[in-house]
């Protein structure tokens, strides 16, 4: 169980971006250095292949197991793994069969592993887990006693959700954001927050088309929650969800501004990590893109405070604005920072609109511009 505490998780499958993983792969550091040996021969691999499939239908549960994690230990190499061979050696079928022993915990663990490990590679191997009929018994593993085996049933099913929009469906409609919110408790060790908080964010991605709107208002009060926690890596997380959620149009914006986080997503803005602020900066430039009475909910929250340290911010993912803003826009965004810092009538913003429609770039608000640009 220790070695699960310290892994090195793989980016498989991410957006330049937003630089947020759709996929991990789970790469223990413990075995890095044997792993890259089993890299260097190939032939070799094919021969413990063979052996492998046939040792992981043994009757004898030692053997099994062995072989078992045999698969695992190849899924888990730093280069290469061998994905698409293990496919093609039939072993799927035989790992899934795995998951249903619940009189084997060992063995289940190792058997979602390397399932977990297999989904984190291309759509297409995605996809061959998804069809083993794998996805029903990581549901049933969530309600398992055994801690390890329900968070690497959590890792399998953030891998398959990640893979897009129906796959995120199909599994919601399984049943799985029920028992994937029961994780959210005081007791769960920080490794396993950590996993359920980047699955939550998978739920919230993709807008064609988006998640369920059942499932947007039962994921938004554990947002709630998790927007309090002190871990950099979760608060990360919270704030991508909401930027993605914001990113569903106008009735999922209204959503989350009738959750209440939006007081507690503003101040973000001038948190003193900048992944952080990165992700509130996009998920306030959606909010402002919504209807005007939503971004007064904003204005309220004094969001423009924030502006004048993000506009001299010393990290280009925050300053860049500068750059790609005209210089005329630059200048009325600064009467609009000025004007209504000074608590000057929003209105003000409506006159400059008004009296500068002829300039193209001018027909958002500067603070859309700013958000949405930065």
């Amino acid at each position: 169980l220790e070695i699960r505490r310290h892994t090195n998780m793989v980016k498989t499958v991410g957006n330049k971006r937003d630089e947020h993983l759709l996929k991990k792969r789970n790469v223990p550091q413990e075995e890095s250095l044997e792993d890259s040996d089993v890299d260097a021969d190939f032939k070799a691999q094919n021969v413990t292949l063979e052996a492998i499939l046939q040792n992981a239908t043994s009757d004898n549960p030692v053997v099994q197991l062995s072989a078992v994690q045999a698969a695992r230990k190849l899924l888990s190499s730093d280069r290469n793994p061998p994905i698409d061979d293990l496919i093609k050696s039939g072993i799927l079928p035989i790992l899934v069969k795995c998951l249903e022993r619940d009189d084997n915990p060992s063995l289940q663990f190792e058997a979602a592993w390397a399932l977990t490990n297999i989904a984190s590679g291309t759509s297409a191997q995605t996809q061959a887990v998804v069809q083993s009929n794998a996805v029903p018994l990581f549901l049933r593993l969530l309600h398992s006693p055994h801690q390890n085996v329900c968070e690497q049933a959590v890792w399998a099913l953030g891998n398959i959700i990640g893979d897009g929009p129906q796959c995120r469906d199909y599994v919601i409609s399984l049943g799985v954001v029920k028992p994937l919110l029961s994780f959210i408790n005081p007791s769960i060790p920080i490794t396993f927050l950590r996993n359920v908080t980047w699955v939550i964010v998978n739920l919230c991605r993709n807008k064609d088309p988006p998640p369920p709107m059942e499932t947007v208002q039962e994921i938004l009060p554990a947002l709630c929650v998790l927007i309090y926690h002190t871990d950099i890596n979760i608060l990360v997380d919270t704030v991508w969800a909401l930027s993605y959620l914001t990113d569903g149009g106008n009735e999922q914006i209204q959503m989350v501004i009738d959750s209440g986080v939006v007081p507690f997503l503003v101040p973000l803005l001038s948190h003193q990590e900048v992944k952080v602020q990165t992700a509130a900066l996009r998920a306030v430039g959606n909010i402002v893109t919504g209807t005007d009475e939503q971004t007064q909910v904003v204005l309220n929250c004094d969001v423009l405070s924030h502006f004048p340290n993000l506009l001299s911010h010393p990290k280009e993912k925050i300053n860049k604005v500068r750059r790609i803003m005209p210089s005329s826009c630059y200048f009325f965004l600064f009467l609009y920072l000025v004007f209504n810092c000074l608590l000057v009538s929003i209105a003000t913003y409506f006159f400059l609109k008004k009296h500068c429609s002829e300039d193209e770039n001018y027909f958002k608000s500067p603070l859309q511009l700013f958000c949405l640009n930065f």
